[in-house]
């Protein structure tokens, strides 16, 4: 696929935090981009505020005139197969890829950071992106959210060879990836409509892991338990929140209404006294395999310890709301038993 040779990109689904991320990179790029959802949203009203063509209805009729020889059909796995845009598509031959398998086109060519996980990836990608956007590293970021620090779920650089993506498991969709870093932040038994079985997760987690790139990184939090490939040489750091592994906090406090602490490397070295911007004790083991990941990347001491002072999180992710002496209002995504399990434990913290 030369995205080059490619003038119209039309998108199924264009409302999705990810597709719409897409949709923005491809407008950036000078393509025309256009697009369906079934439901108008404060994302949809944006995008066309951007430039984008939106409609609501599934109706062919409704699709502008794209020739089918320069023209990129985008969709989601959510999209129905009986989905009457989708069909038109097909039967007239126009080139049509999911979301995954463009990623994994535009990331391929470029160095690139993907964190996986049944939860947390898309704080700790924010993280890394932040980190490495605020630095002279830059990056490119296609984020599972909308970052509180840029307004955007699509951070872009002309420079930089760095792309940061969260990495779905959802439909297998992360196997589309080729990182050179990439972050195992949880392995649950989660979209089992998908995989039908606990073990069959696990598997598609170590066949993820297998996509790395030789002489890349995987960081792995410690106590996950999966096959790891025998026949591909890549290095393996364990991280977790305080227990001694390659990288771990410790001397860990609340100054104020923020979490302190020191971040433990490999080299048996810290970086002392790094404050993280947003609340909640699962936010600092996040943060640990953030501040990983830019470790490993070259990220400078100082943009590491400035960056994570600085992030301000997503929206939907432990998203404070209202804050008075006598109630707290706050907003989360977590969906996952462990996802609200941690949340919990978080807030009472």
């Amino acid at each position: 696929m030369q995205f080059d040779k490619i003038q119209n990109i039309y998108l199924i689904g264009i409302g999705g935090i990810g597709m719409s991320a897409l949709a923005r990179y491809f407008l950036f790029n000078e393509k025309k981009v256009a697009g369906y959802d079934k439901t108008r949203t404060s994302l949809t009203d944006k995008l066309t505020e951007e430039g984008i063509e939106i409609h609501y209805t599934d109706d062919p009729k409704l699709i502008p005139a794209f020739s089918i020889e320069n023209t990129l059909v985008i969709y989601t796995p959510a999209v129905s197969e009986e989905h009457n845009e989708l069909q038109y598509f097909k039967k007239n031959n126009f080139t049509i890829l999911k979301r995954s398998e463009v990623l994994g086109i535009i990331s391929r060519k470029k160095t690139t950071i993907a964190v996986a996980g049944t939860h947390g990836k898309t704080t700790i990608s924010s993280m890394i992106a932040h980190m490495l956007y605020a630095s002279e590293k830059s990056c490119n970021a296609f984020l599972g959210g909308i970052s509180k620090n840029y307004n955007t779920n699509l951070l872009l650089s002309e420079t930089s060879p760095f792309v940061v993506t969260e990495a779905d498991e959802f439909d297998r969709s992360f196997l589309h990836l080729e990182p050179q870093t990439a972050i195992i932040s949880a392995v649950d038994a989660d979209h089992l409509d998908i995989y039908g079985s606990y073990d069959e997760v696990k598997k598609s987690f170590s066949a993820f892991a297998d996509k790395i790139q030789t002489n890349g990184s995987l960081i792995l939090k410690e106590g996950i338990n999966i096959d790891l490939p025998k026949n591909k040489f890549y290095h393996i750091y364990k991280y977790s929140l305080n227990s001694e592994t390659d990288f771990f906090a410790k001397n860990i406090r609340i100054e104020g209404t923020r979490y302190v602490f020191d971040f433990v490397t490999p080299l048996g070295t810290a970086i002392e006294s790094i404050t993280c911007g947003i609340p909640g004790i699962i936010n600092i083991e996040n943060a640990v395999a953030a501040l990983s990941a830019a470790f490993l990347s070259g990220v400078s001491e100082q943009d590491m310890r400035t960056s994570m002072k600085t992030f301000k999180g997503n929206n939907r992710r432990f998203d404070i709301q209202f804050e008075s002496d006598k109630l707290v209002y706050i907003d989360d995504y977590a969906h996952h038993p462990e996802e609200i399990k941690a949340f919990v434990s978080s807030i009472k913290e």
